[in-house]
């Protein structure tokens, strides 16, 4: 089976699980669970970048997604990408509850900064989504690391003007017009 068509297979296979767990299956639930909890650990240990929170926001992920099933929508999106945003929105909330432990911003530019880019490339390879990846290069090196650090840091716009020493209105600036951008490129204009 190429890997289009394996994505595909994978991508139906998953979104059904979501849907019978909205149903109350709880089967379904442990399914979903051994086929995202790797990824899903390391979007919350990204954003709150301490293993023991990490994994207790991945409980409460779990638990977010047994409750919030009915709300996925298989035709607005895929359900790596929703459960990735749960997961994500999640440890942003603890986070910002319980703060983060003190530990220097990784800096996407450093060469040392070697594991971000291998989750990064982790995360293209999976369910063929290189091309968001191929669109993010192309975007200005400004746009590209607040972008990064927004969406894989899980930092604040706020942080982000600290982190990037410019203006908060230039931060809010660089998103906005890269995720313009981005949304260009992945429709094809």
């Amino acid at each position: 089976m190429p890997n289009a068509e394996l994505a595909d297979a994978r991508r139906d296979e998953l979104s059904g699980l979501i849907e019978q767990v909205a149903r109350g299956d709880r089967a379904a639930l442990a399914a979903v669970y051994e086929r995202t909890s790797a990824k899903l650990f390391g979007v919350c240990l990204r954003v709150a970048r301490d293993r023991d929170a990490a994994e207790d926001i991945l409980q409460d992920v779990y638990l977010k997604v047994w409750n919030r099933a009915g709300r996925f929508d298989r035709t607005c999106g895929s359900p790596i990408t929703w459960l990735c945003a749960v997961a994500r929105n999640a440890a942003i909330d603890w986070v910002r509850k319980h703060g983060a432990p003190v530990l220097p911003a990784p800096d996407p530019d450093d060469a040392s900064g070697a594991d971000l880019g291998e989750a990064m490339e982790a995360m293209a390879a999976d369910e063929g989504r290189a091309h968001i990846f191929d669109c993010l290069e192309g975007l200005p090196d400004q746009q590209q690391r607040a972008i990064r650090l927004a969406f894989f840091d899980g930092s604040s716009h706020s942080e982000l003007a600290s982190i990037m020493q410019v203006p908060l209105g230039t931060t809010k600036s660089w998103i906005r017009r890269g995720l313009l951008q981005l949304r260009g490129c992945l429709q094809g204009e």
